[in-house]
């Protein structure tokens, strides 16, 4: 027996984006169609009611949709179900067909990569509508990218999703349009966009404050010497890499001083009006986030969930957390895209994965807002490329092909592998070994700028940030954050004031201590902020865009990766303005 059709008027009211995108899908009637929104803004919602308008209009018979992992293929079918669309979740290539009883079937990109004969069958059976979730999936490998072209060409439609339009290599992305620009390279052209800003705007999103953490690291290296470095500062992409990574380490003390920092603004959430707020660990390995679940049950007296792989008993334990309201999951692979749990608000990312793609993925698992005035907190390490990214949130970024790509980070390609088979990436534990790490507040990164100077873990000025109130809007947010720092800073100087007051020793005095370049950049970093704001309250502009402003006149990264030279130059360049 056929399905019943889905009604389209029992379809939850569509936000205006959504509205806007399906009246110019409609409109359009083309064969493709890409839908760029960032994470949490709807595109499952969106998706589900053009595949009813087709269905319900006898556009299509069937509806197939093509997901990232399996939970994902879960994911899709109950909501799916929810709107009266009955899709096949359980689905195998052996299968060669769904049962009549269903609209179409959800499968993944790795089922379609090994057999797309078998769905090239299957779309040419009935007129179909195919949902490609996530598609820069399709370029992972070429295999993966053949056989969705290849089983999919036969299709009546194909809407293609992304919340993350952008990869980190040259492997175009099927059915996906590119235009190529005036530097004659080729970039991705959506037929909606909806981004960050957009969504932070209409409330859909949260405001995301990032949290780096900076500090002193040690260790050993394959040749017996011991080097010293504080995380953060400006180094050989190899010193920042095994920097990161004795920071990361979950025998030093860096790792539990952020978990303690991340915890108490998880409390602070909590206390604040989002009951059941939860926290995510995304970790590089499984023998890494075993560890930090034991030191997160050290720090709470609360055991995790820990997620390591992408199999069925994972998905269960996150859809248990999901609807519980436990404090803490630890995840290697399984939540890094698409996977809802719109009670996370609080990251810690003890990665060293550095790639735009998997940072926006993973922090697109906080952004979700359930109601107005939700907040979430990324605890991240004061990597000058991390805090680039944590600038550019609000970003939109496309496919470019043939743009020479800069690596950094230094082991993207090692995570990749330690996701597939879940092992732990022992080629880099021969290198060296981690000796210690200490932990310290270097700054707060929020819509592009950076507030705060350095403050110890567990001291009353770090408290003072972790405390912000857990329900702000954005423009609070930033207002809050300008006067912590002005406090902050008010408190330095009364210090100094009272050691500067004090009766002078016998022996004769030092003279100052010139500042050090890191010093130099926090007090810069302070001035141009101090004169971004005063800008916004003068003209409205959001500090972001004023941010973005700068950096088109005087070129360079983000504040936080700023040398001296160019936050002096941004500074002048402000006053003039």
């Amino acid at each position: 027996m056929a399905p019943r059709l889905p009604a389209l008027e029992t379809f939850p009211p569509l936000r205006a984006w959504q509205r806007k995108a399906m009246v110019e899908y409609l409109r359009r009637r083309t064969e493709d169609f890409t839908a760029v929104a960032t994470p949490g803004a709807g595109k499952t919602t969106f998706a589900l009611r053009i595949a009813a308008e087709l269905l319900v209009d006898g556009t299509v018979e069937a509806v197939t949709v093509v997901a990232p992992t399996e939970h994902l293929k879960t994911q899709w079918a109950q909501a799916a179900a929810r709107v009266g669309i009955q899709l096949d979740s359980a689905f195998r290539n052996a299968d060669l067909h769904s049962a009549a009883d269903f609209h179409g079937a959800v499968v993944t990109y790795a089922q379609v990569g090994m057999a797309p004969q078998v769905h090239r069958r299957r779309t040419m059976t009935r007129r179909t509508l195919v949902i490609l979730d996530e598609i820069h999936h399709a370029g992972d490998s070429r295999s993966w990218g053949d056989g969705v072209k290849n089983a999919f060409e036969p299709a009546v439609r194909r809407l293609m999703l992304t919340g993350t339009p952008f990869r980190s290599d040259d492997n175009p992305i099927p059915f996906v349009s590119y235009e190529r620009g005036g530097d004659g390279l080729l970039r991705s052209r959506a037929d909606s966009v909806y981004g960050y800003s957009d969504a932070l705007r209409d409330g859909v999103v949260r405001p995301v404050l990032f949290l780096a953490y900076s500090g002193e690291t040690r260790w050993r290296t394959n040749a017996g010497d011991e080097l010293a470095a504080r995380l953060g500062e400006p180094m050989t992409q190899d010193l920042i890499a095994q920097a990161w990574r004795t920071a990361l380490d979950p025998a030093g003390d860096w790792m539990p001083q952020v978990l303690r920092a991340a915890d108490a603004r998880l409390t602070v959430l909590r206390n604040a009006g989002m009951a059941d707020a939860g926290g995510l660990i995304i970790a590089s390995d499984q023998q890494t986030a075993r560890s930090y679940a034991k030191l997160i049950e050290q720090v709470t007296g609360e055991k995790a969930t820990v997620v390591l792989s992408d199999d069925q008993g994972a998905s269960a334990r996150i859809a248990t957390f999901a609807a519980s309201t436990q404090r803490w999951l630890v995840a290697v692979r399984m939540v890094s895209e698409g996977v809802d749990i719109p009670r996370l608000a609080v990251g810690v990312y003890a990665t060293s994965a550095s790639t735009p793609l998997y940072f926006a993925q993973a922090i697109g698992r906080f952004v979700r807002a359930r109601r107005s005035g939700e907040t979430a907190s990324v605890f991240v390490p004061s990597v000058p490329h991390l805090l680039g990214l944590a600038s550019e949130m609000e970003a939109e970024r496309d496919h470019v092909l043939g743009k020479p790509k800069d690596r950094e980070g230094f082991d993207d390609e090692l995570l990749e592998r330690a996701q597939r088979d879940d092992q732990a990436s022992g080629e880099l534990e021969k290198r060296f070994t981690a000796l210690s790490a200490t932990a310290e507040l270097d700054q707060v990164i929020f819509d592009g700028a950076s507030f705060g100077t350095a403050a110890q873990a567990g001291t009353p000025e770090e408290e003072e940030y972790l405390g912000l109130p857990g329900l702000l809007t954005a423009d609070q947010v930033s207002q809050l954050l300008t006067k912590r720092q002005a406090d902050q800073l008010a408190a330095q100087r009364r210090r100094a004031a009272v050691r500067a007051a004090e009766p002078a020793a016998a022996a004769p005095v030092a003279p100052p201590v010139p500042l050090s370049a890191a010093q130099r950049r926090v007090g810069l970093r302070r001035q141009l902020n101090a004169l971004v704001a005063a800008r916004h309250h003068r003209t409205g502009l959001p500090h972001g865009k004023i941010h973005a402003e700068l950096r088109r006149i005087c070129g360079g990264p983000p504040s936080a990766q700023a040398t001296i030279e160019q936050l002096e130059e941004r500074i002048a360049t402000l006053q003039t303005l």
